[in-house]
């Protein structure tokens, strides 16, 4: 219906050449409590037919407030839109008043994902966004359906935008820190190979040099023989 869509186009900067990457609606376990409730109307319209005749219009009422609350909560839901664009991140949420929260790519720094266990079995996760400041209104967005998939899709915008390094400058950076290892690795190699060739060396007695070594103090065949006695 035309007038259930918060037409989320208005919000584009065009004259910039911004466009849609993907328009998130909520999940459908969003609005299970609220059908619940709706459906909690039956039995409580069922009353009437026990509580006095003049009494009627208690259950009626009572089943009519429920119905237009979980209307309320439907509708509220389908109105609650999280947009990812090729320059920013928003959400459009309300219904008679309209709250537009918007958030840059430069300023995300990080986006959690939590997956409960009934999420996980449903196919819905909770985005977390870490930013330079906290927008109101975009810290949580909640029911994201295949959340991973949508993460994913905000690494690729936050890549093209060219706000993070390319894959080409990581690879470069890893063969930069490869070749200082190497290069750390080998002169390590060439210091022990060293050391291990002067442990290895001719040994001498304290006191010997290469040119005059210690005679054998066991020796008295040149002593005179006042000495050898």
């Amino acid at each position: 219906m035309p007038g259930l869509d918060p037409r989320v186009e208005r919000h584009l900067i065009a004259d910039e050449g911004e466009f849609v990457v993907d328009e998130v609606r909520k999940h459908w376990a969003a609005v299970a409590g609220a059908i619940l409730e709706a459906l909690a109307a039956i039995p409580v319209l069922m009353l009437i037919a026990l509580v006095p005749s003049q009494m009627y219009w208690v259950p009626l009422f009572l089943a009519l407030g429920l119905v237009i609350h979980a209307s309320w909560r439907i509708l509220g839901a389908r109105m609650d839109r999280f947009v990812i664009t090729n320059m920013r991140v928003f959400r459009v949420h309300g219904i008679l008043t309209q709250n537009i929260a918007t958030m840059p790519l430069a300023r995300i720094l990080d986006i959690s994902v939590h997956r409960p266990l009934i999420g996980r079995i449903l196919g819905y996760g909770h985005f977390v966004f870490e930013s330079a400041a906290q927008e109101q209104g975009l810290r949580d967005i909640r029911f994201v359906p295949k959340p991973n998939e949508r993460g994913l899709t905000i690494q690729r915008v936050i890549q093209r935008a060219g706000l993070r390094g390319s894959s080409n400058a990581w690879r470069a950076e890893d063969e930069r820190r490869e070749r200082e290892a190497m290069a750390q690795a080998a002169a390590a190699a060439q210091a022990a190979a060293a050391a291990a060739a002067v442990a290895s060396g001719p040994k001498f007695e304290t006191g010997d040099t290469a040119e005059f070594p210690l005679e054998d103090q066991n020796s008295t065949a040149e002593m005179p023989w006042w000495r050898a006695q």
